[in-house]
Order: structure tokens, then C-alpha cells, then sequence
């Protein structure tokens, strides 16, 4: 049966709010609607900030993919600008931990923005004493907890390899167990699996050097464990930064782009039962390089929000389905990448 991948790119807002350009920032789903804050992108000459800006996307109904309906909330962000944060949603509410403000400002440890909520009034703050601030890690939230393993110190740049879990509702830091745990990292890719278990893979650590993935680390929430898997198939060469999204079907990883000896384009899943790599057979042509983008999942969609990739000064909405394998329809104004067989095997 052959399968469809369609990604689809708008590349004009006629209307409405026009996103900054950006990377190093977090995307949190909640409620059908997509919250953007924080990052910074680069021009021919300097490192430009986004400063405020705050905008939601609602995705609940159909819409124009080339005139998507931004809405500006940039008048009731109470964060300073920032890069390198982590963010997860608990019920309405969105907590934003972490990150390194970029304009030499206060910053607290904990953000939380109440969705149903219109105004500044609609910020709660939290610094808990004591705690490490962190950069550049990735929130996995599961039952009421943020898991946040590994990153940076904001305060001396070390980077660690510690499980740092926040309670969203007793508002209260717990540490996970460390044996078995992977080495020190950040820019890793983690994803929460059925059956409780984050899955951990790559990274990078001093000086930016990339980490294999030839092998995968597993956290159990629920038993407080570590374990490793060693991966085969096509295993995708050592990157950092790049997205990983758990598919439809709840047994496969989609990986796309980030960074290792060069930027990276290529699509791999992960198949989690066997935990072999697959290079999914297109033809067309995926997009420009990038990394430090975000991926989401929505609906029948990988949605993956990339805006910029160092030169690239346009913005992407990528929305990507599979339609022979979920059945679901296709929009308007797409670019199909055709799978000729499911998967590409190594023998």
C-alpha cells in the first residue's frame, strides 16, 4: 500500500499577525490552539531577539493553510525575553521553566499562563530557591509533572545529567533517579511512549559536538527507572536539535533535520518495538536544512512550527500526513512526497 507524505508550506500572511522569525523557542498545544514564545534568530550581521512577542494559533477548525489566522498576545506576556526554555501544559495552564533571558533581565524560574485567562493577571510566577535553572532541554509532561532531564546551567554553563521533575499541581521540585542514566546533554530529542516511558535520543555536550544514536535511553516514570536499548537499521548520523514527534499509532519516533557536522535535512522513524531505524522512501524535495525548531503532533498531523534556520529569514508552518495510513484527506495548496513502499529496509 503506497503512503503519502504531504508537507505544506505557507509562505505569505496576507492578514493578521505576521510571526518574528525564529528558533530556540517553545510551542505548547493546548486546548487546540498553539502558544509561541521566546527565541531569537540571526541576520547577515548580529543575533536579533524577539523580545515579547507572544502569539497563539487556534488549529479546532479547517483553515486557509496560506493565510493563517495569528493572534497577538504580545500586551499580556508578563516573561522577559528568552532563549532555551522548556515548556509543558497541565490542564489550561502553560508552564514555562527555565531558559536564559537574553536581555540581562530578571527572569524566574517558573511561568505559568492561564489560557482561559485575557490579561497580565493571567500570570502566576514561581522561583523556587534552591533549584537549578536550566537551558536548553526539552519538557516531557505526563499525570501533572514536568520531567526535565539533563541541559544547561544557566548560572556556569555546566552541562548535566540530572532529572529534575515539577509537580504542576503542588507546585513542588522532586529529583529522578540517576543510575543508568545517559551521560550529560542538551538539544536532545525526548518523547513520552504509551507505556509511561520517555525515550531519550541524541544531544550534544561541550562545545557542541554531537551524540550517536545508536543508542536510546528509556526513563520509566512510573517505576523511577533508567534503561538503554541499542538501536540498528539506518541509523541516523550523530545531530542535536532536531525535532521528534511519536506517531499516530503510538510505535514509531519521526525525526526531522537538526545539526551535527553540517544542517541537517533527512526524516528517519524509530521503530519503538524493535527499535530499528527506517529512512521513509519520498521522492519531491524536503525543505532547507534546520534545527532548533519544534514539532507537534495535532490531530492526524505532525505539525512542526520551523522558523529560521540561521540564514533563513522566512517563515514555515510545516504540516505533514500520512494519508493511506490514518485516512486522512488532503488540503489544498500541499506538496506530496510519495512513499513508493512504507519504508526503505537496511539488509
Amino acid at each position: 500500500m503506497s503512503t503519502f507524505l504531504f508537507l505544506l508550506f505557507p509562505k505569505k500572511q496576507p492578514g493578521g499577525v505576521l510571526p518574528s522569525q525564529r528558533y530556540l523557542h517553545t510551542v505548547t498545544l493546548i486546548d487546540n490552539n498553539l502558544y509561541i514564545i521566546g527565541g531569537q534568530y540571526l541576520t547577515d550581521t548580529s543575533i536579533e531577539i524577539i523580545g515579547k512577542e507572544f502569539i497563539c494559533l487556534d488549529v479546532s477548525n479547517p483553515f486557509n493553510t496560506w493565510e493563517l489566522s495569528w493572534e497577538n498576545l504580545t500586551d499580556i506576556n508578563m516573561v522577559p525575553p528568552h532563549i532555551g526554555a522548556a515548556s509543558a501544559q497541565s490542564v489550561a495552564n502553560m508552564f514555562l521553566y527555565g531558559g536564559i533571558s537574553t536581555n540581562n533581565d530578571e527572569k524566574d524560574l517558573i511561568y505559568i499562563f492561564d489560557t482561559r485567562g485575557n490579561s497580565t493577571n493571567s500570570w502566576i510566577t514561581l522561583n523556587a530557591i534552591g533549584e537549578t535553572n536550566k537551558a536548553f532541554l526539552t519538557s516531557i509532561d505526563n499525570d501533572g509533572k514536568m520531567y526535565l532531564f539533563g541541559g544547561k546551567n544557566k548560572l556556569n554553563d555546566e552541562i548535566l545529567n540530572d532529572m529534575l521533575i515539577f509537580d504542576t499541581i503542588t507546585l513542588t521540585f522532586t529529583s529522578g533517579s540517576l543510575v543508568n542514566a545517559p551521560s550529560m546533554r542538551t538539544d536532545y530529542g525526548a518523547v513520552l511512549l504509551p507505556n509511561k516511558n520517555i525515550i531519550y535520543l541524541g544531544g550534544s555536550i561541550i562545545n557542541n559536538e554531537p551524540l550517536t544514536l545508536n543508542e536510546v535511553y528509556l526513563y520509566d516514570t512510573i517505576q523511577d527507572n533508567w534503561s538503554v536499548k541499542t538501536t540498528s537499521g539506518y541509523i541516523p548520523s550523530r545531530r542535536f536539535a532536531f525535532s521528534a514527534v511519536l506517531s499516530l499509532d503510538g510505535q514509531k519516533i519521526i525525526i526531522f533535520g537538526g545539526k551535527g557536522t553540517t544542517n541537517l535535512t533527512a526524516l528517519y522513524e524509530l521503530d519503538v518495538t524493535n527499535f530499528n531505524w527506517y529512512i521513509p522512501k519520498v521522492s519531491g524535495q524536503i525543505q532547507d536544512p534546520r534545527y532548533w525548531h519544534k514539532a507537534n503532533v495535532i490531530g492526524k498531523y505532525m505539525g512542526a512550527v520551523m522558523i529560521n534556520q540561521l540564514k533563513v529569514i522566512f517563515y514555515y508552518l510545516i504540516l505533514v500526513m500520512i494519508k493511506n495510513m490514518y485516512g486522512q484527506q488532503i488540503l489544498s495548496h500541499i506538496y506530496p512526497l510519495h512513499y513508493r513502499h512504507k519504508y526503505r529496509h537496511k539488509k
